[in-house]
């Protein structure tokens, strides 16, 4: 009787038998480019709510170079095995990923008076940036001194705007939150976060429809440009949206591992609903 392989079997085939295997050499990047899919720069943040460090270096292998953040989120990592924490650090700086905690763990922290402890906590275990939060605990009265102290632990920030309790952005909290990124930025913050949590539904720009506020997300992109905004896109209807509207260069943040490359096939005008608008008026490139 005939040996059926287990699925061991395959996942575990090493790296030289997995290059062997094709007939003749062959280079999907450059296939991929003959198509006339542009080279995209790094603009989607991963999001780990909790995964199992196996899972998290496996789509970092798979998806490293496609993604510009990993963010370990919802505060699972500070009680989790910290062993555990520091391989998924050490797996993204090897694939050159910086890593960025979510805001909630800095808003907790900073809330019980141990926001220097918070800092160096970060600071030891590897990570690079810290997403400084006004979701739920009190509003920062000078963003200066948040991004000052970080900076003196070697750690950039990110500001995530907008309350998680707080439904759907209306007129009035969009303009505060655009005065308040300006503060954050003029502070030193490399971007803004606009919030959407883990649903985007009666949250953020998104009401309870799903259907994103337009008017309101391109008042954020002209008052602060474009590059300068991560917005949480944590359903597909949520990215497919953003990128549609605003193109493909534009960054998304609570992207889970597991749909990073739904997402970048999608930017690319590799996925079925991009296809028409990003990549069939576009000229094929060279032959790969």
């Amino acid at each position: 009787m005939s040996h059926q392989p287990k699925p061991a079997d395959v996942i575990n085939f090493s790296r030289s038998e997995v290059s062997k295997q094709p007939a003749k050499e062959v280079d999907t990047a450059a296939f991929v480019r003959s198509l006339g899919v542009p080279d995209l720069p790094r603009t989607t943040c991963a999001f780990d709510p909790g995964y199992d460090p196996s899972t998290v270096i496996s789509h970092l292998q798979q998806s490293g170079a496609l993604i510009a953040r990993l963010k370990l989120s919802m505060g699972s990592w500070m009680v989790a095995d910290q062993a555990s924490t520091q391989h998924k650090v050490l797996a993204a700086r090897r694939m050159g990923v910086p890593v960025v905690t979510g805001g909630g763990s800095f808003e907790i922290a900073r809330d019980r008076g141990r926001f220097e402890e918070f800092l160096e906590l970060c600071q030891a275990l590897g990570v690079d940036r810290i997403e400084a939060g006004e979701g739920f605990t009190r509003e920062i009265e000078d963003p200066h001194k948040v991004v000052d102290a970080a900076a003196r632990h070697h750690l950039d920030v990110q500001a995530e705007l907008g309350e998680k309790p707080g439904g759907a952005f209306n007129e009035s909290t969009v303009r505060h939150i655009i005065e308040r990124g300006f503060d954050w930025l003029d502070a030193g913050a490399t971007q803004i976060v606009v919030e959407a949590r883990e649903s985007a539904q009666g949250v953020g720009l998104f009401d309870e429809g799903t259907s994103l506020n337009v008017a309101a997300a391109e008042a954020f992109a002209c008052s602060w440009g474009l590059e300068q905004i991560v917005f949480e896109a944590p359903t597909k209807k949520s990215q497919f949206e953003f990128i549609s509207h605003f193109g493909p260069e534009v960054h998304l943040g609570n992207v889970r591992l597991e749909e990073i490359l739904r997402v970048e096939i999608y930017r690319r005008g590799l996925h079925t609903d991009s296809y028409e608008r990003e990549l069939a008026s576009r000229p094929p490139g060279p032959t790969a």
